[in-house]
């Protein structure tokens, strides 16, 4: 097996140092080929920088990017095309889901699934840091809605730790047309119309300060991106 883990960064010179040594302690000590992809959504900080200095330190570290901010579901996007593993993960930089949960979701793949969410939301999750009161009731609004609007069942479509296998990737990547944060949901609504096993998955979340989500800007981008999901879903467009 051949691992590939893809970790979308905007801005993030100040925070990116800590979590990537540990990630990489995590994966030279459990896996035999794996790689760590670093997309940088044209950052206007030092972050590209910061990771084209730590490439010599950490020979497996990639970077790709765009010189323009597009997105959190571009630079996933992007990243996820330059990686060459049989399995590609996704996280958030700041791993508010820790890379040792990588196992529950590659025990799911071996069972048969092309793709394994991690998921706050399932009663076996384990949230030792929640967000804010009113970000965490933007989250279950936004979720209610999306539920409303599209057909998904999923307890939390939002976290930032996904893994798909190579057929999933080759069937989503070329349909996705969203850049911002609602990406996620137009990933599994493709796998769904293409007949993908998904399994939604418990695992261990910790809320970290100093998010780039802002809270009401960004949920109604989302529920705009959501409605342009619905549209392409209805027209067959993602078939």
């Amino acid at each position: 097996m051949y691992l590939s883990v893809v970790v979308p960064a905007y801005n993030e010179e100040k925070r990116i140092e800590q979590p990537l040594e540990r990630v990489v302690s995590y994966l030279r000590n459990h896996f035999d080929q794996w790689e760590l992809i670093y997309s940088d959504d044209g950052s206007k900080d030092k972050t590209r920088t910061k990771l084209i200095k730590l490439q010599e330190m950490y020979p497996e570290l990639k970077v790709v990017g765009t010189e323009k901010n597009r997105g959190k579901g571009s630079a996933v996007r992007n990243g996820m095309l330059a990686a060459s593993g049989d399995i590609v993960l996704f996280s958030d930089t700041d791993f508010s889901t820790p890379i040792e949960e990588i196992e529950k979701l590659l025990s799911s793949l071996q069972k048969g699934y092309d793709i394994a969410i991690g998921s706050r939301g399932l009663s076996e999750s384990n949230i030792e840091v929640h967000q804010a009161w009113a970000r965490e009731m933007m989250g279950k609004m936004f979720n209610a809605l999306l539920r409303s609007l599209l057909p998904i069942d999923f307890m939390d479509t939002q976290c930032g730790f996904k893994m798909f296998n190579r057929k999933a990737t080759d069937v989503i990547l070329p349909r996705m047309h969203l850049d911002g944060f609602a990406f996620d949901v137009e990933m599994l609504i493709i796998a769904q119309a293409n007949k993908l096993r998904i399994a939604e998955v418990p695992v261990v979340w910790k809320n970290v300060l100093d998010s780039r989500v802002h809270p009401i800007r960004n949920s109604l981008e989302m529920i705009r991106d959501v409605l342009k999901v619905r549209y392409r879903l209805v027209m067959n467009l993602y078939s």
